[in-house]
């Protein structure tokens, strides 16, 4: 019988503390979709959409102070890396506390993910995940932060946004079509929709 190859260990009990998350709110509102961090539910319906287990790289946008980074790393393989992109000091510092050696943490801002994909030396994503509030941003931010996640995306990749109004869909689908799925997860502070488009092509290698 062969033996299963485990994954890179992390304290997985260091979930999201609501204060953080709050404080993190109150410093910077307009980056911050919710006072509340992201419920297991909608973490697991992420998981889903964006099929992680069978992800090699993975993007996060506005990881927050790491939840959801956290239970995307207990998906992902051993050879797998995560790269989170966040434009709050608060919050990156937060995620520096996240030890795991395919865990790459970035301060910045997504209108330049193939700038940040180069300095990290990391190929083409096949999942981009956003938690960011496109509802918070300028039309014109969230049509590059859109363009941008196109264009960097490998064919076949996807991405997956979590968020709690329409307006992701409005900058996005002009430039990367209708979304392939779209569902609503109840079980969350606030309810949250759950967008998924794919970019045409073979999948990733």
């Amino acid at each position: 019988m062969g033996m299963e190859t485990s994954r890179p260990k992390y304290d997985a009990s260091r979930r999201t503390s609501p204060a953080s998350f709050f404080r993190g709110f109150l410093r910077e509102p307009a980056q911050v979709g919710s006072v509340i961090p992201s419920s297991r539910f909608l973490e697991n319906r992420i998981v889903e959409a964006a099929d992680l287990s069978s992800a090699r790289r993975v993007v996060e946008l506005g990881p927050g102070t790491g939840g959801t980074t956290r239970t995307f790393l207990s998906h992902l393989g051993p050879e797998a890396r995560l790269l989170s992109i966040e434009l709050s000091p608060f919050f990156h510092e937060l995620l520096e506390e996240i030890s795991d050696p395919r865990f790459i943490n970035h301060l910045g801002s997504a209108e330049y993910l193939a700038d940040i994909l180069a300095r990290h030396q990391m190929e083409s994503p096949d999942v981009v995940i956003s938690g960011i509030p496109f509802s918070k941003m300028p039309e014109a931010v969230g049509t590059r932060i859109a363009r941008s996640i196109h264009e960097s995306l490998c064919e076949g990749g996807r991405f997956v946004a979590y968020q709690f109004r329409r307006h992701v869909a409005q900058v996005t689908s002009p430039v990367m079509g209708e979304p392939v799925s779209c569902s609503l997860e109840l079980w969350n502070i606030p309810p949250m929709r759950v967008y998924c488009w794919g970019k045409p092509g073979a999948a990733c290698g």
